[in-house]
């Protein structure tokens, strides 16, 4: 029987499996038994595949394009980027990566336009695979629909989840610390509600863990201590835009709060999306000040999350941080202007900072 063969066998009984007391510890071996077969057929797809597109990342962050042919991927990097990219009526007008660059609150953010992919990419169907590889590596994916279509966004979260992504989400709170003996010792500091111990011990014991302390600090469920225990798992913000909303009225324009509307044609909506995007990439902007100098405002150093100045030491040369004596601080982190702090001092976006070394 073909991996193939199998994960469907497993997809149906689980479709058929009534969840109660009594089949809990049968579908936790078998959703983990599915997640490991996703992930072997994961593996020999790339070596099918050969090598995926090369895109080398460049800028403060990367974010990727993604979406089904023709949904006006292209159109919209031509709108927010420094890019002329093809576009055309037509399904697949975009075969290869296309990059640029879009300038936001002083910031440079790499911006690829990728092929489209079709239902059943996580399998291999279409340019699936490829195109995966190079969201691995992203920092952010914009996934696009057509606003005639909506139901394309579940399309694609379907295909990116069944690929090892997990959208919007934090890596589940849960460490497993193997043993030589002693069985599956569980604790927790939060209720457990989603997930029973037969169901924990079920799922590790697929992954060949017979005695192990378990420590969870969230109420998790049964995929997310098997993500817990895969390797391929990627925790990827995502934002979702709604395209072509100049093609209908206002009363079909019904989508959750977190759908960006827009239409790059008319380029209604762009500047609401560059919002979004800077929002969910977290990135802060830290301006420089040398001593006796006012600040320079104009080009900010971008950091991702929340910064320390000794992260500022190390994005402007190893050195800094190794003669780095204090730095004084303006804006929100500073109970007062210039305020003397070390290099464990967290920095918050617009934050002035003048490093003595």
């Amino acid at each position: 029987m073909t991996i193939e063969d199998q994960i469907k066998t497993i997809e149906e009984e689980l479709a058929r499996t009534q969840y109660n007391k009594h089949t809990q510890f049968h579908i936790g071996q078998l959703k983990a038994k599915l997640a490991r077969l996703r992930a072997e057929q994961e593996e020999r797809s790339k070596k099918r595949a050969g090598a995926g597109y090369s895109v080398k990342k460049s800028g403060d962050a990367t974010v990727l394009l993604v979406g089904f042919p023709s949904v006006g991927k292209s159109t919209l990097i031509n709108r927010i980027t420094k890019v002329d990219s093809k576009v055309g009526a037509y399904d697949f007008t975009t075969l290869n990566v296309v990059p640029g660059v879009m300038e936001y609150n002083g910031a440079k953010i790499q911006v690829l336009d990728m092929p489209g992919i079709i239902e059943g990419a996580s399998s291999g169907k279409g340019l699936g695979k490829q195109i995966f590889s190079v969201v691995r590596n992203a920092d952010l994916v914009v996934i696009m629909v057509d606003v005639q279509n909506p139901k394309q966004a579940e399309i694609i979260k379907k295909e990116l989840f069944a690929s090892g992504f997990r959208l919007n989400q934090k890596p589940p709170d849960v460490k497993v610390v193997r043993k030589n003996k002693g069985g599956i010792e569980v604790s927790s500091t939060v209720k457990l509600t989603k997930i029973s111990r037969e169901e924990i011990r079920s799922v590790l014991g697929e992954f060949g863990v017979h005695n192990a302390d378990v420590l969870i600090r969230e109420n998790i469920n049964a995929e997310q201590l098997i993500d817990s225990m895969m390797k391929n798992r990627v925790y990827l913000p995502a934002v979702f835009a709604v395209n072509k909303i100049d093609t209908v009225s206002e009363q079909e324009l019904n989508f959750p709060k977190e759908f960006v509307l827009i239409s790059a044609e008319k380029s209604l909506g762009t500047e609401q999306l560059k919002k979004a995007i800077w929002e969910r990439l977290s990135l802060t902007r830290i301006y420089l000040k040398k001593i006796g100098k006012d600040p320079d405002m104009r080009e900010p150093m971008i950091i991702k999350g929340i910064p320390t100045v000794m992260d500022v030491c190390e994005k402007i040369h190893r050195e800094f941080a190794k003669n780095f004596r204090f730095a004084r601080v303006w804006g929100r982190t500073a109970k007062f202007p210039g305020q003397k702090v070390g290099g464990e001092h967290r920095l918050a976006d617009r934050d002035i900072v003048e490093l003595h070394v």
